[in-house]
């Protein structure tokens, strides 16, 4: 190559140089980026504080409800267990009617069981109240049996309750079970 060639080659390199080297300038002034106002910071800082604020409530009720709703069946299990000995007072009830002579012993065991009853129902106990000729519901009854129905108007309602149903508060502790009719 000659010098001209040279010089020219030279000439267009320093140009392409600094056209990169400007290019490079008019980046970097696009990506430095404005810094956020006080005002800016403090509405994201508000915006944290708020939801925070909101979520803690959340969970203070949430919390608050699950407490109200141990409480009140925190005695389940008890309940649970005592209900065998309720069954075995009324059983021992129905049987000492049937005895004329047992007529002291029938007052003295319908007093305790009255009175432990009373005591179950104070701490939320309530029974389940089912009758012969009452439409089975699934949902409520729990079915032992069927038997043939007595009369046409007895299919599909309850004829028999073998065992009582008990509810502690709201929930369900022990449901009835029934013989019903077919």
């Amino acid at each position: 190559m000659s010098k001209e060639e040279n010089i020219k080659e030279e000439e267009i390199n320093n140009k392409q140089e600094t056209s990169q080297v400007e290019e490079s300038q008019e980046v970097e002034v696009e990506v430095v980026k404005e810094e956020p106002t006080v005002d800016e910071i403090i509405q994201v800082e508000k915006d944290k504080f708020l939801r925070l604020f909101a979520e803690f409530e959340n969970y203070k009720k949430r919390t608050t409800k699950e407490r109200i709703e141990l409480y009140k069946t925190a005695s389940q299990e008890l309940m649970t267990s005592l209900l065998p000995v309720v069954d075995d007072f009324e059983r021992a009830l129905t049987h000492i009617e049937e005895d004329a002579e047992a007529e002291e012993l029938r007052k003295g065991v319908l007093l305790i069981y009255n009175k432990f009853y009373n005591t179950l129902e104070q701490k939320g106990l309530s029974k389940i109240e089912t009758n012969a000729g009452d439409v089975f519901d699934a949902e409520i009854h729990e079915a032992i049996t069927q038997i043939p129905a007595p009369s046409e108007d007895l299919k599909g309602k309850i004829i028999d309750c073998v065992e009582q149903g008990y509810k502690l508060g709201e929930k369900v502790i022990r449901y009835p079970k029934v013989v019903i009719g077919q």
